[in-house]
């Protein structure tokens, strides 16, 4: 396992992360789950308040662990609208980690603009967290983010934060400047989730593992990421143990993409070009705003995949989540589209966007499923 510089911070950072949203089905598997990470040289491992009992068994965790001490630990909690309601969060994560100190907080979601306000408020949820860093309970901060462009270039603009929690995948690129601007400001960068998020990999579709082989889709992306020196560190969310042995190989593999691996993904570029031809969304978001609301990029990133790579079960489950997940998943699904056309002059593709909407509507449509977790 290699071991990155995460910013500003100066923390050296395993270059994988052990996510512990999705190893919930039993404190039997959370456990063993994080042992199979700490086996794998992993060094960080990061919880949140909104991860069901994900803190508490994390912080009975550490009281056996023999290896606590050298581990970073990571926990996030949500932007709160006041000083006097974030020291109470605050104060029941550190009770439930059974921890007098933190290494990392992130805050969790900064994904509108009034989260923005929120943390930009002298007076506001950021005064708890500066008071708690002043007492040594807290050591840096950052945030995460599931928002717009703007939201997230306008939090990094606050100078508030030392790193920054950010989707962004091969099949997503659209941050890509977020990085640079990061990276300018010596800020960790944690991808979230490139596993799961990034296309739900640990179980791809045929047509996806025959255009990456020979590597797997999940293995591709990681080196992908892994290859490029602004990116601190990788989330992984396994479930189970068994989940984390794609990174047995992969831990000390950081180095320039491979010929092989630039051909893989050469194929998936002209697979794509193929596939969708003049239908192809190239995700400039010149299409937004959307009088009905309808997140008019993501709903085709989503049509994109579906056609392309048959990404179907990942293009189904991400689109659920519109009208389901607030502002988590921002947007509504694109059977609101009234043919408006207000859309229409602004695409430099020239696309039929009330078309499209409907094809993906149709293709993509299914039935509601819970959320892992919420807040």
């Amino acid at each position: 396992m290699q071991y990155r510089r995460f910013g500003r911070t100066n923390l050296q950072l395993s270059v994988f992360s052990l996510g512990t949203m999705r190893a919930l089905a039993s404190k039997p598997v959370f456990f063993d789950t994080i042992k199979a990470g700490l086996a794998l040289g992993i060094n960080h491992i990061e919880t949140a308040q909104g991860y069901g009992t994900s803190e508490r068994w994390l912080g009975e965790f550490l009281t056996t662990a023999a290896c606590a001490a050298d581990l970073v630990i990571t926990t996030k909690i949500t932007p709160q609208p006041d000083a006097a309601t974030m020291a109470q969060r605050l104060e029941a994560s550190l009770d439930r980690l059974g921890l007098d100190h933190i290494h990392c907080l992130a805050i969790h979601g900064v994904n509108t603009p009034e989260h923005l306000g929120w943390v930009s408020d002298p007076q506001g949820c950021m005064a708890a967290v500066r008071r708690f860093q002043a007492a040594g309970r807290i050591g840096h901060v950052g945030f995460s983010t599931h928002g717009s462009r703007a939201v997230i270039e306008g939090a990094i603009a606050t100078n508030q934060f030392d790193f920054v929690n950010l989707h962004y995948y091969y099949f997503f690129q659209h941050h890509a400047p977020v990085l640079d601007l990061a990276t300018e400001r010596d800020m960790g960068i944690f991808i979230i989730s490139p596993g799961d998020k990034g296309g739900m990999l640990y179980s791809p579709p045929a047509q996806l593992k025959k255009l990456c082989a020979p590597f797997t889709p999940l293995e591709l992306t990681y080196r992908w990421l892994l290859a490029d020196p602004r990116v601190t560190t990788l989330s992984t969310g396994p479930a189970i143990p068994q989940e984390l042995a794609p990174l047995k190989s992969l831990g000390d593999r950081t180095q320039p993409l491979t010929t092989a691996e630039l051909a893989a993904l050469e194929r998936l570029a002209a697979q794509a070009s193929t596939a969708l031809g003049s239908d192809r969304c190239a995700q400039c978001y010149a299409c937004l705003p959307c009088p009905e609301a309808i997140n008019i990029p993501e709903v085709l990133r989503l049509r994109n995949l579906a056609v392309a790579y048959d990404m179907q079960p990942f293009g189904e489950y991400r689109y659920r989540m519109f009208e389901h997940a607030g502002h988590w998943f921002p947007g509504r699904k694109a059977s609101h589209c009234t043919d408006c056309g207000d859309c229409l002059p602004r695409c430099p593709e020239q696309l039929d966007i009330p078309t499209l909407l409907r094809d993906t509507h149709s293709r993509l449509q299914g039935p509601a499923r819970r959320r892992l977790w919420g807040d």
